[in-house]
């Protein structure tokens, strides 16, 4: 069966994939998601994952980003080096079966400030293929380990990884804090807060324990404190993106859960955004990959 007739195209990352069965004419006429991510896989146990993806969505070609492609996932394939374009990601596919099977590789940034990414690449070059941002644009990416990313004529220039999912997540499954991260992340005063905190760019680690002594003291309440902290470390996030984003302005793509908070964020910081929907970028960036197949 040809790429023409249709493919499926899977986002498999860490911990969750999604899947998209992508017809002829481009559009999305089924897709499933579940927490089968690269790291929930045995060894050896990638094509019996594949099996279960095309048993239901169907007996087509498969286009796989992310971890799938990692050190944890079916094959390690190698990063390119930045600058690097939607083109590049094509010629440099990893065939695991010929003409049905193709794993899109990382990108990575080289010299003094190293980088990797793998899947965010496929919704960057989606998004400007859709005509969602511009081909030279400052875009973040929030998500486990946020992304910020310089595109120049289309092409991925540079780009930057902070850690603040992850770092938010230990904090609430463990340690001093953990007791105050109970309640959900709200956009608010005591988020907002925390965000203009952040942006002061303070030593993160004496910062933290502060978030315990405010508490204690009464001086943020305890119902207040996951919105805070959050906020706190959104806050030096954006930071960090505002040194690569100048005057720029800033597309944030991704899911609305994570896109909002960094939004009303960049909004604190002074910064004009917009918000992209990163599952339909994603779409466009599996469509014009394919489509160099056929």
């Amino acid at each position: 069966m040809r790429w023409s007739e249709g493919f499926i195209a899977v986002d498999w990352g860490t911990t969750n994939r999604r899947a998209y069965r992508i017809d002829v004419d481009g559009y999305c006429q089924a897709s499933m998601a579940d927490d089968q991510g690269a790291l929930s896989v045995p060894a050896g146990g990638f094509p019996l994952a594949v099996d279960s993806i095309r048993a239901e969505l169907g007996d087509l070609p498969l286009l796989l980003a992310g971890m799938v492609g990692s050190t944890r996932g079916w094959v390690e394939v190698p990063y390119l080096t930045c600058p690097a374009g939607i083109d590049e990601l094509a010629i440099n596919l990893h065939w695991v079966e010929a003409g049905r099977i193709a794993i899109v590789p990382g990108l990575a940034v080289r010299g003094d400030q190293p980088d990797v990414m793998r899947g965010e690449e496929v919704q960057l070059f989606g998004a400007v293929a859709a005509g969602l941002i511009t081909g030279d644009a400052i875009v973040c990416h929030p998500g486990t380990h946020n992304k910020w990313v310089s595109l120049v004529d289309g092409r991925v220039e540079r780009f930057r990884t902070v850690m603040t999912g992850e770092m938010f997540n230990r904090l609430r499954d463990g340690g001093i804090l953990s007791e105050f991260l109970t309640g959900e992340v709200a956009i608010g005063e005591a988020f907002l807060a925390g965000v203009k905190r952040g942006l002061t760019a303070p030593p993160l680690t004496a910062e933290l324990f502060s978030i315990r002594a405010r508490v204690l003291l009464d001086d943020l309440p305890r119902e207040s404190a996951t919105s805070f902290t959050s906020g706190l470390l959104i806050g030096i996030d954006v930071s960090v993106g505002a040194g690569l984003s100048a005057g720029s302005d800033i597309a944030i793509m991704g899911g609305p859960e994570l896109t909002d908070l960094y939004y009303a964020a960049a909004g604190e910081a002074g910064k004009s955004a917009t918000r992209i929907d990163g599952g339909q970028a994603f779409l466009a960036g599996a469509l014009a990959i394919a489509r160099t197949l056929q």
